[in-house]
């Protein structure tokens, strides 16, 4: 069997990573519609032998797609899924609008993938890049030993913030380079040959945005009973989110059973010698775990190194798996 398919948002880096994947993948798809805002609409998106025309939205009637990939902002989100879910077809969604919603489920497949067939909603997010990581990293752990507390730090690359980051990071490192004035649109300060400890905006309690859905969504995909503290920062990279983390267990594992765990993780790529950069994973589908070791402080806690391409298994790759896992539990 294939299915009809649309791609909300189109035309951005992680719309453009989801077309990319589902041919990778060999998706079973009998048609793509590829949808942006009508300033994108005519627009020709070329992929191996197939060409496709960009349609405007807003004039898209979602009866004629079977599962619906929506990358295009919370506010797109907000008005367009609720209208393809009432025309029967499935959307997985990209963006944080639905997450928190009870109803809604969120999912990483190699999680929690049977939480599909609890919920009679059509609308399923899609977690936050950096949360997907570190989850994929952290659950084979948490199987072994319940996890108490986690501290995590996250440098993430611009491609996070969307192509017109990812340009500006390259339009900033020109100008620098050249001794030009550099406009900051995007990220809240220079970004080039720079670090900047704020993704999204700040909060009442001190935390931004960004930090607040790693601590919401661990408790809701892992376990609520979890704490957890998050610092993210952006910094001058294009593609690949790195993480250092810190995980507190309710026992004392023998490391060694850890790294077994993690080695044993088809989704995950494990070195015991040597250790992975953004660059490493870059173009990947793995979330690639080093520099697993004991903590000082504390008898019960580890603390290693996760990067991953956050385009693909952070977006578009675990956008699709939903979608797989759709197909597999015959709900579509």
């Amino acid at each position: 069997m294939s299915y009809n398919i649309s791609i909300v948002g189109a035309t951005g880096a992680v719309g453009r990573k989801l077309l990319e994947t589902l041919y990778k993948r060999n998706f079973p798809f009998s048609n793509i519609i590829l949808l942006a805002s009508k300033k994108s609409e005519g627009k020709k998106v070329k992929f191996n032998e197939d060409e496709y025309e960009v349609k405007n939205l807003e004039n898209y009637d979602f009866k004629n797609s079977d599962i619906a990939f929506f990358s295009a902002g919370s506010e797109i989100s907000k008005i367009y899924a609720p209208l393809a879910e009432k025309k029967e077809c499935y959307v997985v969604d990209n963006t944080s609008y639905f997450r928190m919603n009870n109803d809604i489920s969120l999912i990483i497949p190699e999680i929690n993938e049977k939480k599909l067939l609890e919920s009679e909603r059509k609308i399923i997010a899609n977690p936050n890049c950096s949360t997907i990581q570190m989850l994929v990293a952290l659950a084979p752990i948490h199987k072994i030993s319940k996890i108490k507390r986690i501290i995590v730090s996250t440098y993430q690359s611009v491609s996070g913030a969307g192509q017109s980051a990812i340009s500006e990071l390259k339009e900033q490192s020109k100008n620098l380079l050249e001794k030009k004035n550099i406009v900051i649109k995007n990220i809240p300060k220079q970004i080039a040959f720079n670090v900047v400890p704020q993704i999204d905006t700040f909060l009442d309690n001190g935390f931004t945005k960004e930090e607040m859905k790693m601590v919401n969504e661990t408790k809701k995909i892992l376990d609520p009973n979890i704490t957890i503290n998050a610092t993210c920062v952006r910094v001058a990279s294009e593609i690949g989110h790195a993480e250092s983390v810190y995980v507190e267990l309710e026992k004392n594992i023998n490391i060694e059973l850890i790294k077994s765990v993690l080695k044993n993780k088809k989704e995950i790529i494990f070195s015991d010698d040597d250790y992975h950069t953004p660059i490493d994973c870059s173009g990947n589908d793995e979330v690639y775990v080093s520099r697993l070791r004991k903590d000082l402080t504390e008898e019960n806690g580890f603390n290693f190194w996760v990067v991953s391409d956050n385009l693909l298994k952070g977006a578009a790759l675990n956008s699709i798996q939903i979608a797989e896992s759709l197909i597999k539990l015959e709900k579509v």
